[in-house]
């Protein structure tokens, strides 16, 4: 290589430098500031990603962002498509132009762009008018459009179209979210969604939030403003101190709101849910049953290890099947588990009083029908809802209860259970809340756990009792 040729590639490895310090993509959570729950997003494999965030939070940066690694190929943690068609969805043309449409561009290198497709204004301006389509060189070759869409256009504009993806900014109605899913149906596409929840406990609460319907793909995570490291703390506390308690709610910390509030606000899925575990059979304590025919039967299985720190394990939530099948399934998954059981074979619950009382489809109540099908359960149970919520917070303020993140109806229950009117919570969506405070509230707090005796153990007790009957 010649000196003049070294000097050449020098300078462009310098124009190259300057460019990408130029261009806010190239600097994204790059360097001493990092935003971690930015990063969480766009490294989360789920197919139906959400993040909740108050105003200012960074939560728009993560849409526009993803939208363009995967139109031009280069997501760093996902498998990249050539060719990629992707939708971005505001609620208004307006809100479109001043926030989507202009993070879109402020990240997108001038150099990628293949083509502008305007709807109004100039494509060598389009800051200033309402973009149709981008279209950018895509790294494996050809070329990949995001198309800009409207609430405001009706359910019929979002029709027909095969997506890679679709970013919602902010909340969409529920008809254009559900079209929007079938869009990105065939190509196995994803959605994700950035919003603040101003609307109270809608579809997207019930569905993503809570996910009702048990959705492996749906995933959420909530921003607040102190995870956002480019905001002062003066500038944080000046803004807090402008604000009302309900504005925070939403505008600062993401949160869902509605007129009355969690019964269990100090349920924290990010400490109280934890991956399934291989547990100590000592530490196996006992069921608890909250009987359903019609309604959900909820069973759970619970342990508690040596610091008194009690562990939902498993978990058994089927609705319109009588005893037989309840009892074979709660059979199979004590197996499974290596439960243990009596030296007749038998498992051992706890269930709701209520099972004393015959059925209509039985001369026998439920609590022998599950007897006969050897499952002992046991309807001596602290049912004071009172005591059993105040126990259940107690356990979850000192970060002595965790659930297996498998038992996703308990989780969700948790979530959902909110105070109604006359100080009672609303009681709907409680059957496994129900037995969890069975559980709880039935045993005395700093229960020992049983130590499973050695064979010298054993003997010394044997020699003991030899000893005091020869006195």
């Amino acid at each position: 290589m010649t000196e003049e040729e070294c000097v050449l590639k020098i300078s462009k490895i310098e124009k190259e430098i300057k460019r990408r310090k130029d261009c806010p993509l190239f600097s994204y959570n790059v360097g001493e500031k990092v935003h971690k729950k930015q990063l969480e997003f766009h490294k989360c494999p789920k197919r139906n990603r959400w993040v909740f965030g108050g105003n200012r939070s960074g939560k728009t940066e993560c849409g526009a962002v993803e939208s363009i690694y995967l139109a031009r190929g280069i997501h760093p943690y996902r498998e990249n498509r050539k060719d990629v068609f992707g939708w971005v969805v505001s609620l208004s043309r307006e809100v479109q132009r001043d926030v989507a449409q202009k993070k879109i561009l402020k990240y997108l290198p001038r150099s990628w762009i293949a083509d502008i497709i305007m709807s109004s204004g100039r494509k060598d301006n389009p800051d200033g008018g309402f973009i149709d389509q981008i279209k950018i060189r895509n790294v494996f070759g050809g070329v990949s459009t995001i198309g800009f869409k409207s609430c405001d256009q009706g359910r019929e504009k979002f029709q027909g179209s095969s997506l890679d993806f679709v970013w919602f900014d902010e909340e969409p109605p529920e008809d254009i979210y559900r079209e929007c899913k079938m869009r990105v149906f065939d190509k196995m596409g994803d959605i994700f969604g950035t919003m603040t929840p101003l609307k109270g406990l809608t579809f997207v609460y019930e569905e993503i939030y809570l996910n009702k319907g048990n959705d492996d793909q749906a995933w959420c995570e909530f921003v607040e403003w102190a995870d956002n490291p480019f905001l002062s703390t003066g500038e944080i506390e000046a803004l807090t101190s402008s604000m009302s308690d309900d504005e925070l709610i939403s505008r600062r910390y993401g949160q869902f709101k509605s007129l009355f509030g969690p019964v269990y606000p100090e349920f924290d899925e990010n400490i109280h849910v934890i991956p399934p575990f291989p547990f100590p059979p000592e530490w196996q304590n006992n069921l608890s049953i909250d009987p359903g025919l019609n309604n959900p039967l909820s069973c759970h299985w619970y342990c508690v290890d040596h610091d008194d720190k009690v562990y939902v394990v498993a978990e058994h939530f089927v609705a319109g099947k009588d005893v037989a099948y309840h009892a074979q399934k709660i059979s199979e998954i004590s197996n499974s588990l290596g439960w243990k059981r009596d030296s007749k074979g038998r498992l051992r619950a706890l269930i709701d009083s209520a099972a004393n009382q015959k059925t209509l489809a039985s001369e026998k109540s439920v609590t022998q029908l599950f007897c006969e099908r050897g499952i002992l359960v046991d309807p001596r149970v602290d049912k004071d809802l009172f005591v059993g919520i105040s126990r259940v917070k107690e356990y979850l303020k000192e970060k002595k209860l965790f659930i297996f993140s498998n038992c996703v109806n308990l989780i969700r229950e948790l979530k959902s259970y909110r105070w109604a009117e006359g100080d009672r919570p609303k009681k709907t969506d409680d059957h496994c809340l129900d037995e969890l405070r069975y559980f709880l509230a039935s045993r005395p707090r700093g229960e020992k756990l049983s130590e499973e005796k050695t064979a010298i153990m054993r003997d010394k007790e044997r020699l003991i009792r030899k000893l005091k009957r020869r006195r």
